[in-house]
């Protein structure tokens, strides 16, 4: 813990100097991270010479030290110690100190390192590759600071409800990495949670494979939920479609974002769509046109609206998917539009 009481401080002007001289942009640090430079202690040669050493140029070092200045202030020994952690899925250090330049904040947090340590062991030992630990690692550290003991649990729950829910041995392992690989952040969850979710599911009819189809098209994301918030999501989506319980877990299955989008973004959603003039029943019709922001389904009207199509007289399907999918449907629309309707090269037939 460092103090941040910038007024009764000086500047250590040691570490300016010994910064200015690795052509670190201080005014930069200065600017985010003032109290780097009023510690007493700091080990700019020393985490430099450590960075150089797995081939980082001057430059590479400089931009490292400019976006996480608080680097300096963690002993060699500690950042060697880290440097070896990695080292265990890394293929060498050029990978590593990419990795480093990019993710800064992410290898310089060592308080955790025994924890750091046996999570990347569990991970192997379950069966993740090296480049998706890596991944996790700079992109969702955080799990890596739970105990292991913690995170063990948590996969034991979600192995022990897919089976119960119908999964086979056999495909078990594979599901498990891949939710994982596609949301680590469950692991942020506890075992309670995660039972208690899907005891809400069951208890409003979904069946157990039904349940399971919605964890694999939710990549996880229904464990960052609460039963209360999916009810009122259900309830809300129940009182605008006016369907029946039975059609309501239907819509659910079709469109999974009925589920895991909170009242107040499904409520602005369905508002700028019938803004658009698009109606309720052509929404009912095809419910993942809610998975879209409102800017995203101007943009794609407005598209469309250029080529004579008019989405208010007809489906909803053209405005659906990602943006690679709309882009081809766009363009078949669009080869459509523009092929000529009748053959040039045809005799013409005269009675």
């Amino acid at each position: 813990t460092y103090t941040t009481d910038t007024k009764s401080r000086e500047e250590n002007k040691k570490t300016i100097e010994s910064l200015s001289r690795l052509s670190v942009d201080i005014k930069k640090i200065r600017r985010v991270k003032e109290w780097v430079l009023l510690q007493d202690v700091a080990y700019v040669k020393e985490i430099a010479g450590i960075l150089q050493e797995m081939g980082a140029d001057k430059t590479t070092v400089a931009n490292i030290l400019e976006h996480c200045p608080e680097a300096i202030l963690h002993s060699p020994a500690e950042i060697n110690s880290q440097r070896t952690l990695w080292q265990l899925v890394c293929q060498n250090e050029k990978q590593l100190i990419k990795l480093i330049e990019q993710f800064p904040e992410s290898f310089f947090t060592i308080e955790y390192q025994e924890n750091q340590k046996a999570n990347i062991l569990f991970f192997q030992e379950l069966g993740l590759k090296n480049n998706i630990i890596t991944r996790f690692l700079t992109s969702a550290p955080s799990i890596f600071y739970n105990p292991v003991e913690k995170n063990r649990n948590v996969i034991e729950t979600l192995q022990r409800n897919y089976l119960s829910l119908g999964g086979s041995d056999a495909n078990m392992k594979i599901w498990i990495l891949k939710l994982l690989s596609q949301n680590p952040f469950i692991l942020l969850n506890t075992s309670t949670a995660i039972q208690e979710n899907l005891e809400f599911l069951q208890k409003n009819d979904f069946t157990d494979h039904d349940v399971l189809q919605l964890l694999s098209k939710l990549k996880g994301f229904i464990f960052q939920l609460t039963p209360t918030t999916m009810q009122k999501s259900m309830l809300f989506s129940k009182n605008v479609f006016k369907c029946s319980d039975e059609e309501l877990k239907q819509l659910v299955l079709k469109c999974p974002a009925l589920l895991y989008y909170s009242v107040p973004v499904l409520e602005e959603r369905l508002e700028g769509l019938l803004k658009e003039g698009i109606s309720v029943e052509q929404i009912r019709e095809t419910p993942m046109v809610l998975e879209l922001t409102t800017q995203i389904v101007q943009y794609r009207m407005k598209k469309l609206a250029a080529l004579g199509y008019d989405i208010k007289s007809g489906t909803l399907e053209s405005l659906n998917g990602t943006k690679k999918d709309f882009e081809v449907n766009y363009g078949k629309i669009q080869s459509k539009k523009e092929r000529p309707i009748f053959n040039p090269v045809a005799p013409i037939h005269i009675d």
